[in-house]
């Protein structure tokens, strides 16, 4: 094996391009073990900001501003996965871009993604792409209805696609229009069971960790809920880990990648379907800052630093809720409770659909005979 590149020591930088609450999750798991972390977001008041030792505010076509950035730092990474390429190429000239810009790439373009899971052997929904109107009849001859309309790029928390219930030309090309005539794919709906992530990270020595399952509950196309132990049998647990195993090693992958699932347990081609990919830390995960031995953030944190990954395991069952708009004023009650873990991001201004922060309810060990109530 080629020798690998020497570990940050405590002291060195740590970049972060995007200054959401990702950034800020990681920037305090980085705090946590003496690494300095400076933020650049495109807004001057992101949560990030608030807790970097160094805070740039600039557009992320501003390549002049990215290289003045990627020169104050010991590595690079990035908390959201529509970075623009040109700055992550204008970045990487100047410190290590960790995950590295292929990853980046795939994840950004829902018809690269899937070809990607294809060429390592693992399934996705039926698909067709669409690049023209005359396109979607063909699409929709060949997947049928129903099915998702979906942009190639730039789609999140159900942005950029449409439901489509009726296989008629005309009413998909409607829903093409609907969403902006970009570049899409015709997806075929999956009758799953429950919806699944897994999230693993992979060291800088090519090591690779997995935390357990999360059974996930979205409404409004925002996740709402992940609850461990998920109710999938051991099997089908490794089949996950395997997926994100292969995904890593495929993009020679460093830091943490969430891999969402739809579950399919009694479909004879295999009991699970990749939906998508997230080349980042992930909301699915939030559970681990409390309820694993090492977070997500501090495992990427330590693989970008080229450190040894921490352990995954899971400390007993957990339940993460985020909380979306104004359900964050109810902190007080949320505090209360000592099962609770509350976790606010420090934005100001709570709209419908924003995520706020999110809450991590533990299971207690039954308190001995004895101890005070």
């Amino acid at each position: 094996m080629a020798d690998q590149p020497a570990a940050l020591a405590p002291g060195a930088t740590i970049g972060i391009l995007g200054g959401g609450q990702l950034g800020r999750m990681l920037a305090l798991a980085a705090a946590r073990l003496g690494l300095h972390v400076h933020v650049l977001s495109d807004r001057g008041d992101d949560p990030a900001l608030e807790v970097a030792r160094q805070g740039i505010h600039a557009d992320y076509d501003d390549l002049d501003a990215i290289a003045r950035f990627a020169g104050s730092v010991d590595v690079l990474t990035y908390e959201f996965e529509n970075v623009p390429l040109a700055t992550a190429d204008a970045a990487a000239l100047h410190a290590p871009l960790r995950p590295s810009r292929r990853a980046l790439e795939a994840t950004q373009d829902r018809l690269l993604e899937r070809e990607l899971v294809l060429s390592v052997g693992h399934r996705v929904a039926p698909f067709a792409p669409v690049a023209h109107e005359a396109d979607i009849a063909k699409a929709l001859a060949h997947i049928g209805a129903p099915a998702l309309l979906k942009t190639r790029r730039f789609g999140y928390d159900g942005k950029g696609q449409v439901r489509l219930e009726d296989a008629r030309p005309e009413i998909g090309v409607a829903a093409w229009h609907s969403i902006g005539s970009a570049p899409a794919i015709l997806e075929a709906r999956v009758d799953f069971a429950r919806e699944l992530s897994v999230v693993a990270t992979r060291g800088l020595d090519g090591s690779i960790v997995n935390y357990d399952l999360a059974e996930n509950e979205h409404r409004d196309q925002i996740l709402r809920v992940s609850r461990l132990p998920a109710t999938v049998d051991a099997g089908t647990a490794d089949l996950a880990r395997a997926i994100a195993r292969d995904l890593l090693e495929a993009l020679d992958y460093v830091g943490t990648l969430a891999v969402e699932l739809f579950h399919v347990p009694h479909d004879p081609l295999g009991p699970l379907i990749v939906n998508e990919l997230a080349p980042r830390v992930h909301n699915s995960g939030h559970w681990t800052e409390d309820a694993a031995l090492t977070s997500q953030f501090e495992n990427h944190v330590r693989a970008i630093a080229g450190w040894p990954l921490g352990a995954t395991d899971r400390i007993g069952p957990v339940t993460m809720t985020n909380l979306i708009g104004h359900e964050a004023d109810r902190w007080r009650e949320l505090a209360s409770d000592p099962r609770n873990r509350l976790h606010l991001y420090g934005k100001a201004v709570a709209r419908p659909g924003r995520k706020m922060g999110h809450v991590n309810r533990l299971e207690l060990a039954n308190r001995r005979n004895g101890d005070a109530d």
